[in-house]
């Protein structure tokens, strides 16, 4: 983590809250970090990488299509997030043409441990599921299927024509 700030500064990010050592007795070996709040643009290298650490990027954006194209603009796709009030942006986010994450979420974090939901991610970080209420569905063929027992050939959703 240490390194990625570094590296992040270099490039012209900048930290705003955090991203320190956490030392002393409560914290033994300097092994724990105060979470790091950093400005960044989309350029920035780091922000398309996995740094597994508590870094968390503001982006700026002019218009909602720019966030997602930045959302999706890594080769990574586990998990993402938006935080809106705005309806629209919200079912935008979540539609084909949102996110290309395996799990997205609106108003919470990226944790992935939905309860109920199937765990998994897309591009490099997946593409299966496992868990979840949904889970059975990799493992079976769906199939809508109709049997017509009758010696006449019914039309669909019921439908007659008149005489």
């Amino acid at each position: 983590m240490m390194q990625a700030i570094e590296r992040l500064k270099r490039e012209g990010g900048k930290v705003l809250y955090g991203g320190e050592r956490l030392r002393g007795a409560d914290y033994p070996g300097g092994c724990y970090v105060r979470p790091c709040l950093a400005a960044s643009d989309h350029q920035i290298s780091l922000v398309k990488e996995e740094a597994f650490a508590p870094l968390l990027y503001l982006m700026a954006y002019q218009k909602f299509e720019q966030a997602i194209a930045m959302n999706n603009d890594v080769p990574q796709g586990l998990s993402s997030a938006i935080f809106t009030s705005d309806l629209r942006e919200a079912e935008e986010f979540l539609s084909a043409s949102g996110s290309d994450c395996g799990m997205a979420n609106v108003n919470a974090g990226t944790s992935g441990a939905e309860i109920g939901g199937a765990f998994g991610g897309e591009k490099n970080t997946g593409g299966g599921r496992e868990s979840g209420s949904d889970a059975w569905k990799n493992y079976m063929r769906r199939l809508t299927s109709t049997i017509n027992y009758s010696s006449e050939l019914p039309l669909a959703q019921g439908i007659e024509f008149g005489e």
